[in-house]
């Protein structure tokens, strides 16, 4: 991810000048940040999902029947089913639907709820169950830009993909976490900047740099900044300035976007500048 180094505490993108190689190494999460976040608490599972699971669920939600409980990760049945019918019906990309409230299903819903200005905890609560019900349609920053296009919302951590004009995928990620940090040459911000790109190349696989790695990595500023997966995506801002995709949804992600060309639009105030 991207980095801003700090000039008597004043920083600017568009003058920052850290060579590619740091600030691509800063790009990801480094290697012990993400060893430590595994270390905190279990592994979590995740099921795997293909760009035809995406294309082939249905673009008009059918009518949703809440469960009278709470349902939260961990929870199994036919209830949860149905809520992971819904999400996919509602283009948010969860995986498998097979009644189990796994990994993949709590950033499914993570993204729900940032959209439908509902309280971000994973549970299906009873606000979170009215906004099922009657779900609210992502409203674009600016319609003109490309039918196709990848619109990130910094303000709610959700990413969305737009195909022929139309919703694709609204998908969970994590920007820039706003922390200061040693770059090798001074002090860098970590800042995922706004604005509008074009993705410029993609890298298959586990990309190694000199803090870790990042997964799939679509570029969007030369190599520097990416869309890529990783093994730590947050409720919060966390990453050094690339964004953050759950490695389910990065493990298809490139064959949705052209490796060159995509519009990739950022915008929205960062949680951590509220």
């Amino acid at each position: 991810m991207g980095a801003v180094k700090r000039g008597n505490r004043l920083a600017r993108i568009g003058a920052t000048a850290i060579a590619a190689a740091t600030v691509a190494a800063a790009c990801t999460a480094a290697a012990a940040s993400s060893a430590s976040a595994a270390t905190s608490g279990p592994a979590r599972a995740t099921t795997a999902v293909t760009s035809k699971t995406v294309s082939a669920r249905s673009a008009t939600p059918a009518a949703y029947v809440p469960p009278s409980g709470t349902l939260a990760e961990g929870s199994s049945g036919a209830a949860v089913k149905a809520l992971q019918q819904r999400l996919a019906s509602l283009k948010y990309v969860l995986g498998t639907i097979d009644g189990h409230f796994g990994a993949n299903t709590e950033d499914a819903v993570w993204a729900f709820q940032a959209v439908n200005g509902v309280k971000v905890t994973g549970v299906i609560d009873a606000a979170t169950k009215r906004a099922l019900v009657h779900p609210k349609a992502y409203g674009t920053h600016d319609p003109r830009q490309d039918g196709t296009r990848i619109e990130v919302n910094q303000a709610l951590e959700v990413l969305v993909l737009y195909k022929k004009g139309q919703i694709s995928l609204v998908s969970h990620v994590s920007t820039g976490g706003g922390y200061w940090y040693n770059c090798g040459g001074g002090e860098c911000q970590a800042i995922t900047p706004n604005g509008n790109y074009r993705t410029t190349t993609y890298m298959p696989g586990w990309v190694k740099v000199p803090l870790g790695a990042m997964y799939n990595p679509v570029f969007f500023i030369s190599t520097v900044y990416a869309i890529h997966g990783d093994t730590y995506v947050p409720v919060f801002p966390d990453s050094h300035g690339c964004v953050r995709l759950p490695m389910f949804i990065a493990d298809f992600f490139h064959t949705l976007v052209s490796a060159h060309g995509t519009e990739v639009f950022i915008y929205g105030k960062a949680q951590w500048m509220k």
